[in-house]
């Protein structure tokens, strides 16, 4: 197909939703919101299809099939009706969404509830967005995720009037669309660093908490941007200040996690160690992928840039050992998380638990036909007036909407606030890109022990000597994603590192003892797959991590073949299809012997 156009959608009659406002998707727009590479235009939009007040016999005999086919699979009702305000995507969305959310949220599996989200979108209230909340969290929750953080730029009209005046817009959203969870929490311009989410459970001193820290330790806000010694100092009293705040439960919970850490260059080593160690009930990872993931879609059909928009260079601020690569994605993926024996491995090396996540940063959505509403003025309203639907898609947005390519997958107790928040503080997760593969199961075991063993982000501890194995199960795509093809997962590596202790130079980015040990090639496309690596007898502590590839693009590590032979290869700014390159990537878990 000519994958430059954009073929036009069929959507139904508008709706309302919630209080009496037009969502997004109720003006009809000519545009297919899924991907270039989508090949059922027809398909994508559901509209009168889904739309139970309009007879089957007023239906064309296309829709009338298409119908028919999701009565046989019991997807059509009220949730796939109500769905259907959400035009082609959301339509789409609620029926696979709906099976998800019954497998992961109520069936749990390897006795966790895996619940997928997304930390990191910005609204109406942030100085570059345009959605409103409830915008956002309804795509999200048709396209599939339990949780989500809306993360509002910190800044000095956020700080005046921003956190307050969203509340009742999350407090609305929690309310309408019960079975996502919705966190309030902003993105921190971290005081000589770049951004982070910083979030709390929800609660009585949730909005009076976050505005106290954004007004006393925001980068921004404070004149504190620059990488001196004073301003890292800030940034560790922020951290301290969630921490004193969770103590003397002012909130229940808070967290932080460090956004797209390579981009600019300007978190170095030191410092995304410093906040580990200074809260480590607090900071707990970073993203492992960026959001912004249609940036790489070429031109016409897209921006033409650079995935995340990893598309800049060193400046004054940035640590000066990272190399011209760490300001570029692989596969998608951060440099930090994509090399093998690289940061995030250093930092593992020391048995330091510092996760990886994967969101979209959603700002302006690819395709979408919305644009700022008129009028208004945000550092006077501390937002932007409602978002006007209905215009000409437009293809330099460089962002999806949450879910739709992007999932931080955790393994929580039960579907609520506190567990979510525990299950990422846990390490229990696992993030992919474009749905590729729909579940993960990983357990390291004593070989012949009886035990069960741990799963993600735990340690396991056993007798020096005693023979260790890793168990996978995952379970493969089952259904299209969103740019209408079902993935096809190809390999999986195992990830194995000496753990060496605490670095003696608190600026050191790589790790000597950390290699691809394993790789599995999957052999079919449907089904769940499963794999045993033999760590062998434990005489010295170790870590394992996993991920996998659908092996579109592959090229040696930064490090070499010996340590990685085929890892993802550095994305091609102005062509770097996101839907071409999937990976998934686990957090590791710990084997520790005694004795």
């Amino acid at each position: 197909m000519d994958r430059t156009k954009i073929d036009p959608v069929r959507i139904g009659k508008g709706k309302k939703l919630g209080h009496g406002h037009d969502h997004p998707h109720d003006h009809a727009h000519p545009h297919d919101h899924a991907h270039p590479h989508a090949h059922d235009a027809e398909g994508a939009g559901l509209g009168p299809v889904a739309d139970l007040t309009v007879p089957d016999a007023e239906l064309s005999p296309s829709e009338l099939s298409r119908r028919q086919m999701f009565r046989r699979a019991g997807l059509l009702g009220a949730g796939l009706t109500a769905a259907g305000v959400l035009g082609a995507q959301g339509e789409a969305a609620a029926s696979a969404s709906s099976a998800a959310r019954a497998r992961h949220g109520d069936e749990p599996r390897d006795g966790y509830r895996w619940l997928a989200g997304d930390h990191h979108i910005h609204t109406q209230h942030s100085s570059d967005g345009q959605y409103r909340v409830i915008d956002h969290v309804r795509h999200a929750n048709a396209f599939g995720l339990d949780w989500m953080v809306i993360t509002d730029h910190g800044g000095a009209t956020h700080a005046k009037i921003g956190v307050e005046i969203v509340n009742p817009d999350i407090v609305a959203a929690r309310r309408l669309v019960k079975d996502t969870l919705v966190f309030q929490g902003l993105e921190w311009n971290i005081p000589a660093a770049e951004h982070g989410t910083v979030f709390v459970a929800p609660g009585r001193e949730e909005v009076a908490t976050l505005k106290e820290f954004e007004n006393s330790f925001d980068g921004a806000v404070k004149g504190a941007t620059a990488g001196t010694p004073q301003n890292e100092a800030l940034a560790i009293a922020g951290l301290n200040f969630l921490a004193q705040a969770v103590k003397r439960r002012r909130v229940d919970d808070a967290l932080f996690l460090a956004n797209h850490p390579s981009r600019k260059g300007i978190d170095s080593p030191h410092e995304i160690r410093g906040w580990r160690d200074a809260a480590p009930g607090i900071a707990v990872g970073m993203e492992g992928a960026p959001g912004h993931q249609a940036a790489g879609i070429p031109k016409p059909a897209g921006p033409g840039g650079g995935r995340g928009y990893y598309d800049g260079g060193p400046s004054a601020d940035s640590f000066p050992g990272y190399p011209a690569e760490s300001y570029k994605t692989f596969g998608g993926f951060d440099w930090m998380t994509a090399t093998v024996g690289g940061l995030w491995d250093s930092l593992l090396a020391e048995g330091k638990p510092w996760w990886i996540t994967a969101n979209s940063d959603s700002h302006t959505v690819w395709g979408d036909t919305s644009v700022r509403g008129p009028g208004g003025g945000f550092d006077a309203n501390g937002r932007y007036n409602d978002p006007v639907h209905g215009g000409t898609p437009n293809l330099n947005n460089g962002d999806f909407w949450p879910g739709y390519y992007s999932r931080t997958h955790v393994g929580a107790k039960s579907f609520a606030y506190g567990a979510v928040m525990d299950a990422l503080r846990a390490g229990r997760v696992w993030v992919d890109h474009g749905g590729l593969i729909s579940g993960l199961v990983v357990r390291v075991r004593e070989v012949k022990g009886g035990e069960r063993g741990v799963t993600l982000g735990d340690t396991l501890q056993v007798r020096k000597g005693a023979k260790v194995e890793v168990a996978i199960e995952i379970t493969l795509a089952d259904r299209p994603n969103w740019a209408q093809f079902v993935p096809a997962l190809a390999r999986v590596d195992v990830i194995q590192g000496d753990v060496t202790g605490p670095a003696a130079d608190k600026d050191v980015f790589t790790t000597p003892a950390t290699k691809v040990v394993k790789s599995f090639e999957v052999g079919k496309n449907t089904g769940t797959v499963s794999f045993t690596y033999q760590l062998g007898a434990i005489a010295r502590p170790v870590y394992v991590r996993l991920r996998g590839t659908d092996g579109n693009r592959g090229a040696p590590g930064l490090l070499g073949a010996a340590v990685d032979p085929a890892g993802p290869a550095i994305d091609v700014f102005g062509d770097a299809d996101p839907w071409k390159d999937l990976w998934f990537y686990s957090n590791p878990i710990w084997i520790v012997p005694r004795g």
